[in-house]
């Protein structure tokens, strides 16, 4: 049900509104300055208890002789010690109930005496509950000696009202403790959720910082290779063919402008505008045979070989990407240390429950090539965290018979792990 806001109660909010802000700004200056507020607190209830030091303790008093300077002297030790009522309340309580026994003893009965409740408050506030049972150790003592001294008021007249009044205060601090307590707790839990939020998105900008990093290392890694193959091809053929020496030059072109698009494409998702990057469609197996054309114009003889294609593909976009990427990162490798004479086969092998990817190489095993996958996180270790994601497996190594073999086997959508 909506209901239409009235200017009555858009005032009525506009007011608490108000009110709130300056109560929050009133403890923020009691935080930083808390003495201002203990001293004007007991100065005024110290000017209350002088001026009825002047005469009107009388209307109360079970006996109006009692000196003067004894009725100034209680006066002031029943006021001045709520200026420490916050940080020592029991103290304040202590000295406040000694100046009340002599008070109720002499028969003055001062109203000051009440002001004991205030360290009452701060001890139900601040302190453990068994505190209280000190307090009213303390409390107890003045009324029962004016209640046994000056038999005028049964009991129940003197004592027991009393006693209620000092429960209400300490229930007060209670329900105020528990209401600041709670508060406080949600204050707690509001800040670890935003520590929480904080890491989870330093972690969310870590892990995308890593995707882009092996996104960049397979996009430069790949096309650095070709365009290299395809230059060392074209100085050879320069002097016998500069045809081909034409047509490799054509293609090292065409390398750079789709790897400049690609990094373009990537790094654009880094920009702080307010516009969305542009994002073209991320390789599929659809386009292995682009990858292948461009690796056999670097000078890598290179064939596909696909068993038992279903008819729908069953991998997701991101496995498909994967599989293209373990495919260009093998072929890279082999363009870089499998020797000019090398040709690599790809084999795709679908299987009812995985997808087997194998790119085998008949080039040469030098030193380096064992070793290309201790990179930061790139090379073969890039391609194994690609696996992982999706629940695969990889392995790679030297051949018996020579050359070099990656293998990836690939889960398969909705068959059973």
């Amino acid at each position: 049900m909506i209901t239409e806001e009235t200017p009555h109660t858009a005032g009525a909010t506009g007011l608490s509104t108000h009110i709130q802000r300056l109560l929050n700004r009133t403890r923020a200056f009691d935080l930083r300055h808390p003495w201002v507020w203990d001293a004007t607190l007991t100065l005024s209830w110290a000017g209350a208890a002088l001026v009825d030091a002047a005469g009107g303790w009388q209307n109360t008093a079970r006996d109006p002789s009692v000196p003067a300077r004894l009725v100034l002297v209680l006066s002031l030790a029943l006021s001045l010690p709520l200026y420490w009522r916050r940080r020592r309340p029991m103290t304040a309580l202590a000295v406040m109930s000694c100046a009340a026994l002599v008070s109720d003893a002499s028969g003055a009965f001062l109203q000051a005496a009440y002001l004991q409740t205030l360290p009452v408050f701060h001890l139900a506030l601040t302190r453990p509950p068994r505190a209280l049972l000190w307090a009213f150790a303390l409390i107890l003592p003045p009324l029962v000696t004016g209640a046994v001294r000056f038999p005028h008021e049964t009991w129940d007249q003197r004592v027991i009202p009393a006693l209620w009044a000092y429960a209400l205060v300490a229930l007060l601090g209670f329900v105020v403790r528990s209401r600041r307590d709670h508060t406080a707790g949600l204050v707690d839990r509001a800040r670890r959720l935003e520590v929480e939020r904080d890491q989870e998105v330093r972690l969310a900008a870590a892990a995308e910082r890593t995707r882009i990093a092996r996104e960049m290392h397979d996009i430069i890694g790949h096309n650095l290779s070709v365009i290299t193959g395809l230059a060392d091809g074209g100085r050879y053929a320069a002097a016998k063919s500069p045809e081909r020496a034409a047509q490799a030059l054509d293609a090292i072109g065409t390398t750079s402008r789709q790897a400049l698009d690609d990094l373009r494409r990537l790094l654009g998702v880094l920009r702080d505008d307010e516009q969305e990057a542009v994002r073209d469609p991320q390789p599929t197996l659809a386009d292995l045979d682009t990858l292948l054309t461009g690796v056999r114009k670097a000078g890598l003889a290179v064939e596909l070989e696909v068993r038992d294609e279903p008819a729908a593909q069953p991998l997701a976009p991101g496995a498909q990407l994967t599989v293209y990427r373990v495919i260009q990162e093998a072929l890279t490798n082999t363009l870089k240390h499998a020797g000019p004479s090398a040709r690599a086969t790809v084999l795709l092998a679908y299987a009812p429950k995985e997808l087997l990817v194998e790119v085998v190489d008949t080039g040469t095993t030098t030193a380096a090539r064992p070793h290309q996958d201790q990179g930061q996180g790139q090379g073969l270790t890039g391609m194994r965290e690609r696996a992982a994601l999706y629940d695969g497996r990889l392995d790679s190594g030297a051949l018996p018979a020579g050359g070099w073999h990656v293998r990836l086997r690939l889960p398969l959508e909705g068959s059973p792990s």
